[in-house]
């Protein structure tokens, strides 16, 4: 009986001193590829933001319907037209990886984005969330979550104006 104690609190000891599998980095060629993506989209360097996707793709920024990077690249393009100046904060920014429990790669970034317009040079500031899935090095899932209205409601203020001068100058 003494053995089979003894046994079994071997195996315990064993089995409590396994090394557990990380989960969790602060470094990684994954947040890697994600820092190029956003130093890309500052400066407009396409061929090099679109090259981080996986040919596959999907894209869910504020929805729950996907799209592909070409689709995004447009939104982005139209809506950067407007913009004097836009970038991400980089002391207001957070990046890790993590290995789900199903063995997913997933890497999250948390910023603070920030740009001005160009009608009026009013700045917005709008915290952001994305979390990306990474297979063999390209991000196949982006989910991307800010609060739009700001901008929203920025873009409705300009148009505003213009109908506004455009009907007092007939």
């Amino acid at each position: 009986m003494k053995k089979i104690l003894l046994l079994g609190l071997a195996v315990i000891f064993l089995a409590a001193c396994e090394k557990q599998k990380q989960q969790y980095f602060s470094e990684s060629p994954e947040i890697e590829t994600v820092k190029v993506g956003i130093k890309a989209y500052e400066t407009q360097d396409w061929t090099t933001w679109k090259a981080n996707f996986a040919d596959t793709a999907k894209i869910y920024h504020n929805t729950i319907k996907g799209i592909t990077p070409d689709e995004d690249l447009e939104d982005i393009q139209e809506m950067i037209s407007n913009l004097s100046s836009y970038k991400f904060d980089e002391k207001e920014t957070f990046i890790e990886m993590v290995i789900d429990k199903d063995d997913e790669t997933w890497v999250n970034y948390w910023s603070v984005w920030k740009g001005k317009l160009a009608a009026n040079n009013q700045e917005l500031t709008i915290p952001v969330h994305l979390t990306m899935q990474f297979i063999n090095g390209k991000i196949v899932k982006e989910y991307g979550y800010w609060d739009s209205a700001p901008m929203v409601m920025a873009f409705q203020e300009i148009a505003s104006a213009k109908m506004e001068e455009t009907t007092e100058n007939q």
